[in-house]
């Protein structure tokens, strides 16, 4: 459906080829979370620690080691130390870092394949028309306007989009909060479209789950803005109201800073300095900003920890996809299995220069969540049925970098398990 909400707009709006209306089912094997898109050059690349590439793609299309060192030199991306702080997003690169973002990933890396087909462009310009397409369909007022192709669609057929929680989830919210514990939900969605998924999904009771409510909370800036650039409003009827000089007590608020919320939280829990920790699935928006500027404890939802648990055993791989398509019907891949294309997302082989030996190395993707997680979890069910006491290990308390995954480290970061995820 996003695929879809901004290949539509790409079309009819600024007349790009409409095959890129058409979905094969196996081209979302390019989907895979951590890619960095190289605006100009039309590259998507997979990057390692220290920002070397060790894959790339043009357009869909993968690039040969030759052609990676043609382009980047000694292989080492010249971005890398603006992005690798997380701090911007720019005109010349866009991470992609989560589920709702990835088929943009795949939209623009066909428009590039479009592109080169007819014009055989060598820079690219397409992303301020992503761009475009991104306000038209996401903008504050398109869920009450029914405007662009995505709220439109979701409001008519939630089930088809929306997983209800599990019980055991809702469960352990009630227990925290019984626990005397404050519960906070913050979301960069507007407070029309917070409240369809939330009542889907929890229930029509949804608020009596949470304190404190912060739609349209515009993150990773909800945390790097002062009360001035970004103060709380209210809300009535899902319209924004005059803005807070201060946050006073509980209740549902929109836009805001991470900075006056903390002293809410002071002066609800009596304490100087209460512990927050903050459950996200976007490095980008989520974890990185609230551990770097509000310095909170962070669990990483990282659904990558399911995908990595099932190895494809080799016959059925080469299957023809026409016979599998009569048991898996319209089912598309899970997102989170890994890509043929670009392999696991938390190592990769890095190849020898000369007649050196390949060595095995963690991603870029992989060492922002040991720098930046308290703990990974594969999903808040992992942990609902956890004694609310329970103990984790940590990232950080220990040189381990496999610590602070639950239940269990990735396959890939396990010795002696490469040659199983790595094929």
């Amino acid at each position: 459906l996003i695929y879809d909400s901004f290949a539509q707009y790409l079309v009819t709006e600024k007349g790009y080829d409409k095959d890129l209306l058409t979905l094969a089912p196996d081209c979302l094997d390019f989907c895979c979370k951590g890619l960095v898109l190289d605006i100009e050059e039309g590259n998507f690349l997979k990057l390692a620690q220290d920002g070397t590439v060790l894959r790339a793609s043009h357009g869909t299309k993968s690039m040969t080691s030759e052609e990676i060192l043609e382009t980047y030199g000694t292989r080492e991306w010249k971005h890398f130390n603006t992005v690798s702080g997380m701090v911007s997003r720019s005109a010349k690169y866009y991470l992609y870092d989560n589920y709702f973002d990835l088929p943009g990933a795949l939209l623009c890396a066909r428009v590039v394949d479009s592109l080169d087909q007819h014009d055989g462009q060598k820079k690219y310009d397409f992303w301020k028309d992503m761009v475009a397409a991104i306000q038209h369909n996401y903008k504050i007022s398109a869920f009450k306007e029914d405007c662009g192709t995505y709220f439109p669609e979701v409001k008519k057929h939630p089930d088809k989009y929306l997983q209800r929680c599990p019980e055991s989830v809702k469960k352990w919210l009630k227990q925290l909060k019984s626990a005397g514990k404050i519960l906070l939900l913050i979301t960069s969605s507007h407070s029309d479209y917070c409240r369809l998924l939330c009542e889907h999904i929890l229930g029509n009771d949804f608020e009596e789950y949470f304190d404190i409510v912060i739609t349209n909370a515009l993150k990773p800036g909800f945390f790097s803005h002062t009360p001035n650039q970004r103060p709380f409003r209210t809300l009535e009827n899902d319209e924004e109201q005059e803005a807070l000089l201060s946050l006073d007590k509980p209740g549902w608020y929109s836009q805001g800073n991470a900075i006056q919320l903390y002293e809410l939280l002071k002066k609800m829990t009596g304490k100087v300095d209460p512990k927050v920790v903050y459950f996200g699935d976007s490095m980008h928006s989520d974890i990185f900003p609230a551990r770097h500027y509000s310095n909170w404890e962070t669990v990483l939802i990282l659904e990558e920890l399911l995908g990595d648990k099932v190895t494809v055993p080799v016959e059925t791989e080469s299957e023809p996809l026409e016979k599998k398509g009569k048991y898996e019907g319209d089912q598309l891949k899970a997102l989170y299995s890994i890509s043929k294309q670009w392999g696991s997302f938390f190592m990769d082989r890095l190849p020898g220069l000369e007649n050196a030996e390949e060595t095995l190395v963690c991603t870029w993707s992989c060492k922002c969540i040991s720098t930046y997680s308290t703990i990974a979890i594969p999903s808040l069910e992992a942990i609902a049925d956890l004694p609310l006491d329970y103990r984790f290990t940590r990232f950080s308390s220990n040189s381990s970098a496999t610590a602070g995954y639950y239940p269990s480290p990735p396959r890939a970061l396990l010795p002696n398990e490469e040659s199983v995820t790595m094929k």
